[in-house]
């Protein structure tokens, strides 16, 4: 079983290389497919909210009397535009003689048929069929000053006029309307820049009137003519300069007049209403030379239900019909063509159609109530949501070779590091294990070949590299063994040799109140901690004190009082006068606190003190330590108490080897205590924490 697990794992790296390209491989059809179901869920959202958006421009649109007046004019769009038919006006009735109101009317209707530059008309009628059986006409075309005529003057060519023409159920109505100043104005019509008149109509029976005609009584016409050019390069010259009239008629027309009066209930609009023909021409001034004719070409027509097909995306359809009629039948439906072939591919479109997305199969519909003045009509929005797929589909189809081209490459790369570098690194880390098998053993690598894998390339470098390198490795290892075996020699011999004296030491001071028995014990225990170890921090580190009770109050007083002994000047200490008992090793308490000594008597001001302060808690005693000197650098702080640290330069030549603060930090640990150093205003205070041992 070992065996066939070693032979497995010498193509552990080659599945581990090819696993990662497999996973990366399917990582992208993943992120492929999991970003097309992203952009097809947000396509559905996009296609519901611009079929709302859809559905309440064309609510909006027929609402409005522009909507409307298609609504009531279905058929209009059907056949030529001219000659003219009357549209059914979403109003009962046109306020025919003021300029403003018929104005707004008309264009706010937008019944207006647009002859471009020459000018515009719009005849309809109202929806209130007891307004009386009128035909209305308003519009506007350019033209010079309007001659007037003179009343009374039988000849009708020496002035502006109008001539309608209106046919219907085989009668033709003809009539002439020569311009007439309004009373208001004069004969010269020079008291108001704006020119305002009438058209008085007659029946049209030529350009010369018989004598004492009268006007058609019911028949209606104002003129207004702005007082502007629209020819800003002639507007100085005042010659050949045009002027925008703006006109409004209002026809009595017999037959849809009698027909109100013959049955109870008078069908209106008039059943034959597409079938009524009309035209309109203005004349100046002269025989032959028409301004305006309403039968010229080009003509564009109102707006329509058709020009609704533009907002109905591919696949939506739009239905209108009029409720409670007696047929119902439909007035349109137009559908949302495509022009866009369908070229992309049938695995995408399958594949689209089966990534699941929220509300893909709910029916897209729109329901809309209209109403106007004759009737309410419904409009019905119905979506398809097929051509979100198919939207879909042909951006994919892009975003597939993207996404080919990333595989092609994936493949290449795999082939590239299957050939080149995997199979040499296999053959590397066969060696390599088998180096590190031999490392582990006492004799080391000794049969270690990679000549045949040297080369210039990173893994021939490598190769070398790690050949060089574990024969180094190989070497300083030896060299260490056999250095750390002197080094243990040494601290041996020099434990041993130190030991005698001392003992002579010990026993020519053995008298108790001699202060010298207490130093020569430290020196004692100190050889005794290095005695045997490799390292000095290993020995500090294992060192085992022997904790007891003692009064530091008193303690404090002693290391105070003999700190002249070992050259440290005025240490200042203000006794409790009690003793305060804690648990802690009298000989490392005062390597401790001698090692921060020191050290302040190394930093402080010269002729400065160094204060001891004791303070006590229910818990804790705590010795303060300040110095007046330079504070400590605050990235420093931690650092000071790590083995090795010093701040002074070859500190080892000069005794100072960085293991003082070390040392005390480790004592301290060991008794249950803590050392930690702070910056004073003035200089730096180091804390020396213990437990308290409450004596009965």
């Amino acid at each position: 079983m070992s065996a066939l697990l070693r032979f497995l794992s010498s193509f552990r790296l080659r599945f581990l290389f090819r696993g990662a390209f497999l996973l990366l491989a399917l990582s992208i059809l993943a992120l492929a497919l999991y970003l097309l179901q992203e952009e097809k869920q947000l396509s559905y959202k996009n296609y519901r909210h611009s079929f709302h958006k859809t559905e309440e421009q064309i609510a909006a649109k027929l609402r409005h009397p522009t909507g409307q007046l298609a609504l009531l004019n279905p058929g209009y769009s059907e056949g030529n535009v001219t000659p003219l038919r009357p549209m059914l006006l979403p109003f009962s009735a046109l306020d025919f003689d003021d300029q403003n109101k018929v104005r707004n009317a008309v264009e706010m209707a937008g019944c207006l048929v647009q002859y471009g530059q020459d000018g515009n008309v719009c005849v309809a009628i109202g929806n209130n069929p007891w307004a009386g059986g009128f035909i209305y006409i308003a519009g506007s075309f350019a033209s010079e000053r309007l001659q007037p005529h003179i009343q009374g003057e039988t000849d009708l060519t020496s002035s502006h006029r109008i001539r309608v023409e209106v046919a219907l159920r085989g009668q033709t109505y003809q009539w002439v309307a020569p311009f007439e100043y309004s009373p208001d104005m004069g004969q010269s019509g020079q008291s108001n820049p704006d020119v305002r008149g009438r058209f008085t109509g007659f029946v049209d029976v030529g350009d010369v009137l018989k004598p004492h005609t009268r006007p058609v009584r019911e028949f209606r016409g104002w003129v207004w003519q702005a007082a502007e050019c629209i020819q800003p390069e002639r507007a100085e010259f005042r010659q050949g300069c045009q002027y925008q009239t703006f006109y409004s008629l209002r026809l009595p027309v017999e037959v849809l007049r009698d027909a109100l009066f013959q049955k109870p209930r008078p069908v209106w609009p008039p059943a034959d209403l597409n079938q009524i023909k009309a035209r309109i021409q203005v004349l100046a001034p002269g025989v032959g030379q028409t301004l305006f004719d309403s039968n010229r070409d080009g003509a564009i027509p109102p707006f329509s239900l058709t020009a609704l097909k533009p907002l109905l995306l591919p696949g939506e359809s739009l239905r209108i019909r009029k409720l409670a009629s007696q047929a119902q039948r439909e007035l349109i439906h137009l559908t949302g063509s495509d022009e866009t072939p369908d070229d992309s591919w049938r695995f995408l479109n399958r594949v689209i159609q089966q990534l699941p997305v929220d509300e893909q199969n709910a029916p897209i519909e729109a329901r809309q109530l209209i109403t106007t003045p004759v009737g309410i009509y419904e409009v019905l929005l119905t979506g398809d949501s097929r051509s979100v797929n198919k939207s879909l589909a042909v951006v994919a189809q892009r975003g597939a070779w993207f996404i080919g081209a990333m595989l092609l490459a994936l493949l290449v790369a795999w082939v590239v590091i299957e050939i080149g570098i995997i199979r040499r690194i296999a053959k590397l880390t066969r060696r390599a294990a088998s180096v590190s098998r031999s490392v582990k053993g006492s004799v080391g690598p000794e049969h270690l070949d990679l000549r045949d894998m040297r080369g210039g390339d990173e893994l021939g470098i490598l190769a070398s590299c790690l050949h060089d390198l574990l024969q180094r490795v190989k070497e300083d290892a030896e060299r260490e063994k056999i250095r750390a075996e002197q080094e243990k020699d040494m601290w041996h011999a020099v434990g041993h040799e130190i030991m005698s004296p001392l003992q002579s030491l010990m026993a020519l001071h053995a008298a108790p109140d001699d202060p010298s028995q207490r130093y020569i014990s430290r020196m004692q225990q100190a050889v005794r901690v290095l005695y045997g170890s490799a390292s000095p921090s290993e020995a500090f580190q294992s060192t085992t004190l022997q904790v007891a009770a003692m009064d530091i109050d008193g303690f404090l007083q002693n290391v105070a009082g003999n700190a002249p002994c070992v050259g440290i000047e005025n240490v200042q200490y203000q006794s409790l006068g009690q003793p305060v008992w804690v648990r802690a090793d009298d000989y490392s308490l005062e390597d401790v606190v001698t090692h921060i000594l020191r050290n302040a008597d190394r930093y402080r001001v010269p002729g400065t003190a160094i204060e001891l302060t004791l303070t006590t808690s229910e818990t804790t005693v705590s010795v303060s330590i300040f110095n007046q000197g330079p504070p400590v650098a605050d990235e420093m702080l931690d650092r000071i108490f790590e083995y090795g640290v010093s701040d002074h330069q070859d500190s080892a030549a000069n005794g100072n080897r960085g293991q003082g603060l070390f040392v005390a930090k480790t004592y301290m640990a060991k008794m249950g205590g803590t050392i930690l150093v702070q910056n004073q205003p003035e200089g730096v205070t180091f804390c020396l924490s213990l437990p308290r041992l409450n004596q009965a």
